[in-house]
């Protein structure tokens, strides 16, 4: 199943609101189509958002070059529209790093272009290098998550949110790893929480993982502990959103209390995300940025009404999990384990040499 797939002058985007009983595709001809889709969680997931803005701004590009006007206006139309795209979702880095890292090219060689057509073709490339360098680094976190588990059989692993397929360009940051697990042979089951409000653990985490044959059981988040306390849970993976110089994580909102229980279970907390999630500004969670999202989705379910009229709802998209409680990241370039200021940076040294 295709997740995002550049053809020709279009994105196209598999329109994850509808899953999982209905597959439809959402047809990008305008970058404000691009930023519609990532802001209603058509496209989502912090490394499939990235993904879908660097193409989003070879649209941008287009229309900023159909503009009569000359070109060193065309180039400030593209950067406001690259400014209005990345404040579609606040709290997922992956969206800033991705148009940042466009953008930034553009300049770098605006010197030697005289045309859009020049800039469109350059930010066409740099989008399908976005996109490949994801797949790979998606097996390559596989890869180094396995490690976490070796010699180990009939392993139970618990995730919230999607951090698979559907949230990547490739196999998965959380996802990846449970993929690896399952081709060695090494794990028994996968236990999905549902993800309120908007469900993306029963919608999509238990949606692909069933599709591609991996022994997955959906429980609602509220059923967490009870596993754990059963014995059911021997770790937790999620993926990530942000994460600071401290090693504090930004995820789906629920994945702060799943930590909590974790520990209280002295179970270990894995975190899977790229070199792209981690924000250097930032050195404390408290500091990142909480998306609040609409009433509507907590007080109605599938459009129908579960709450009162005019009752007030705390809707953040995201919570913080702090550093204390994350066993491990788990990157492209290996895992990092404590203390994470040192590990982190060394993970920062290793990719700025490259």
């Amino acid at each position: 199943m295709i997740n995002i797939e550049w053809r020709k002058d279009t994105l196209v985007l598999l329109d994850q609101t509808k899953l999982p009983t209905e597959i439809t595709y959402v047809h990008c001809t305008d970058w404000r189509q691009v930023a519609e889709a990532i802001k209603m969680l058509r496209v989502r997931g912090a490394p499939a958002i990235g993904v879908a803005a660097s193409y989003g701004l070879i649209l941008a590009a287009m229309e900023a070059g159909r503009l009569e006007v000359p070109f060193s206006e065309q180039l400030t139309s593209l950067y406001e529209f690259s400014e209005t795209l990345k404040e579609t979702r606040p709290t997922a880095i992956n969206l800033a790093w991705a148009v940042d890292r466009v953008i930034s090219l553009v300049k770098e060689h605006v010197e030697s272009m005289s045309s859009m057509s020049e800039v469109v073709e350059l930010i066409r490339k740099e989008a399908i290098i976005i996109h490949e360098e994801d797949v790979s680094l998606n097996r390559r976190m596989a890869e180094a998550g396995a490690t976490l588990f070796e010699g180990q059989k009939n392993i139970r692993i618990l995730t919230h949110c999607n951090a698979g397929a559907l949230a990547t360009g490739g196999l998965g940051t959380a996802l990846g790893v449970v993929r690896k697990l399952h081709e060695n042979g090494q794990l028994e089951r996968v236990y999905a929480d549902e993800t309120r409000p908007l469900l993306q653990g029963a919608r999509l985490t238990a949606f692909e993982l069933h599709e591609d044959g991996i022994p997955v059981t959906l429980e609602t988040d509220n059923m967490a502990a009870y596993a754990m306390q059963h014995g059911l849970i021997d770790a937790v993976i999620v993926g990530a959103d942000r994460i600071t110089t401290k090693g504090d994580v930004a995820n789906k909102i629920g994945t702060y209390g799943v930590a909590v229980l974790a520990k209280f279970h002295n179970i270990p907390f894995y975190v899977a995300a790229p070199y792209s999630t981690f924000d250097f500004t930032l050195e404390n969670g408290t500091d990142i940025p909480i998306e609040m999202r609409d009433d509507y989705e907590v007080t109605s379910l599938h459009g129908v009404q579960t709450a009162p009229n005019g009752i007030d709802v705390l809707n953040p998209a995201f919570d913080v999990t702090p550093h204390e409680l994350v066993t491990a990241i788990i990157t492209e370039e290996g895992v990092l384990k404590p203390d994470y200021e040192e590990s982190i940076d060394k993970l920062r040294q290793i990719v700025e040499a490259k």
